[in-house]
């Protein structure tokens, strides 16, 4: 019965908290701990983080002195998990009961896996919910290069269909991957993850998320980045791509090179997208003026 930690990190989370609180703990796997990381909140939440924890012995509870952004306290969850096995969960997230129990039937079956996604629901602002099915194999691939390709088509087709940031992970090899504080980080991340090693997945709804688009500038604000970073987001985060492509110890000389190759057609395809959006918006600017 391996220990599991599931991460949560709040922030003024004080009308969300108990609900994801008590889906956690209704798992139906024994050996669970619960890691709280309450990033200095100012509304009550830590009240009732101390009120849950002290009902609950696996509940740990730590709270940070001052702020440390949204990314830092996420990293700071799994390093504070003592856990074999570790899943992040957000504070208007919900588990199904059997949502730990599934992922470690997963790493039982195949122990190269170094993360396990499943199927989620997604509900929108507008209260529609939404879900993916995904039944490749690619990401179980022995070849770093393969699922990679797999995880950037996946990426660019939508994310509704495999979330890794909140797959369950083996955290011993995965708390060591370095995350940077930048726009479109998730997307970094999950290509180093892709590199770690393979990925299994089940393709059943064990958890739901709420979901919703934010414009680049907004998020650019919530991680406290330079505003100027929204306009070249993408150049941005295909340089930290291959960035960790070139000091990563996981690829080959030859897998490198093909790696980079990789990176280099996402960033053309997004490119492409952005300039043929630019096109229509003009086109539509120009009938705007023209005289009728």
């Amino acid at each position: 019965m391996p220990l599991v930690s599931v991460g949560l990190p709040v922030y003024n989370g004080v009308e969300r908290i108990e609900a994801v609180v008590r889906s956690v703990l209704g798992q139906d796997h024994a050996d669970l701990e619960l890691v709280i990381s309450d990033n200095a909140s100012t509304d009550g939440s830590e009240e009732l983080c101390r009120s849950l924890a002290a009902e609950d012995e696996r509940i740990v509870y730590h709270r940070n002195p001052v702020n440390v952004g949204l990314l830092n306290n996420f990293v700071g969850a799994i390093r504070l998990g003592r856990g074999e096995f570790f899943r992040w969960v957000g504070d208007d997230d919900w588990l199904a009961p059997n949502c730990v129990s599934r992922g470690l039937d997963a790493f039982a079956e195949d122990p190269r896996l170094v993360l396990v996604t499943s199927q989620v629901d997604y509900t929108g602002p507008d209260g529609v919910t939404e879900t993916a099915p995904y039944s490749g194999t690619a990401l179980r691939s022995p070849d770093p290069i393969v699922r990679l390709r797999e995880m950037l088509r996946l990426l660019n087709e939508s994310h509704l269909i495999i979330d890794p940031l909140y797959g369950m992970v083996r955290r011993e090899p995965i708390v060591r991957i370095e995350r940077i504080n930048m726009l479109r980080e998730d997307e970094v991340y999950a290509t180093k993850l892709a590199l770690a090693g393979p990925w299994g997945h089940v393709p059943e709804v064990l958890a739901k998320r709420n979901w919703k688009h934010e414009k680049p500038a907004t998020l650019a604000r919530r991680l406290d980045v330079p505003a100027w970073q929204a306009h070249f987001a993408t150049t941005l985060q295909c340089r930290a791509m291959l960035d960790y492509v070139r000091q990563t110890d996981a690829l080959n000389d030859d897998q490198r090179r093909q790696a980079m190759v990789e990176v280099g057609k996402m960033y053309a395809r997004r490119q492409r997208i952005v300039a043929t959006r630019r096109a229509r918006k003009l086109v539509r600017m120009a009938g705007r003026l023209v005289p009728r």
